[in-house]
Formats: structure tokens, sequence, C-alpha cells
């Protein structure tokens, strides 16, 4: 068993290759064998977001601060806010990130397969993103 304190978390910028604007990610449990769950804490400065990505096993978004929005693949975009909890299905194509004038923090709970937590494809247009 392990306590991550607060003060001791590190939080640091999430990979630019997969983020579009200022992400930082914070592993709060690591996947470790035999299990597959990992769970991050992700804030997003405002109008920073996530490229499209599916998951191998889906994923579970907490909202713990600000406001955001999330988009499924071909329907419109939808507010989320603190207490608000997303879950997303296994291969189900979407992004998630703050809105244009807020930042937003959420938990992110997810399992890996051989590739990973998430499976990457293109960064979200600002015309998509702000549709």
């Amino acid at each position: 068993m392990e306590i991550k304190r607060g003060a001791v978390r590190n939080e640091g910028p999430a990979d630019p290759e997969y983020f579009t604007g200022e992400v930082y990610m914070s592993n709060l449990s690591k996947h470790e064998a035999p299990g597959r769950t990992g769970v991050l804490s992700v804030r997003f400065s405002p109008g920073g977001r996530t490229n499209w990505h599916t998951h191998p096993y889906g994923q579970t978004l907490v909202v713990t601060d600000g406001n955001g929005w999330v988009q499924k693949d071909g329907d419109a975009k939808q507010e989320i806010a603190p207490g608000d909890v997303v879950v997303i299905p296994a291969g189900v194509r979407h992004w998630h990130g703050a809105t244009d004038t807020s930042q937003m923090t959420h938990i992110a709970i997810g399992e890996r397969d051989e590739i990973g937590t998430a499976h990457w494809e293109e960064a979200v247009s600002d015309a998509d993103y702000l549709g």
C-alpha cells in the first residue's frame, strides 16, 4: 500500500505530440503487473485539449475543477464541470479538454493494453474545438 501526499505528487507537462496548449499531468497510480489500471490527474489551461483518441478498455473522467468540453466523434461537444463523471466506452473516438475561457482538471482512469491506455490520432483543429 502507498499513500501519496499532495506535496509529493510530481506534475509535469503532457507530451505535445498528443495535446494542444498547456496541459500538465500527475501520475497518481502507475500500471503495475498484473494490474492494468492507471490513474492520472490532468490539468488543462484554457484552450488546452487532447488529440482525438480511443481507449482499448474505455476511460472514466472525474472533473475536479474548472470547466471543460468533451466530444465523441460525430456528436456535438458537451460541457463538463466539477463533480461530473464521463464514462467513455472502449474504442469510442473522442477528445476532451478545457474550454477556451476556463482551465479544467480531471482525474483520468484507464487500463492499458500492449500499446498503452490511449491510441492517439490527429490533433483537434481550432475549428472543431471552437465549433
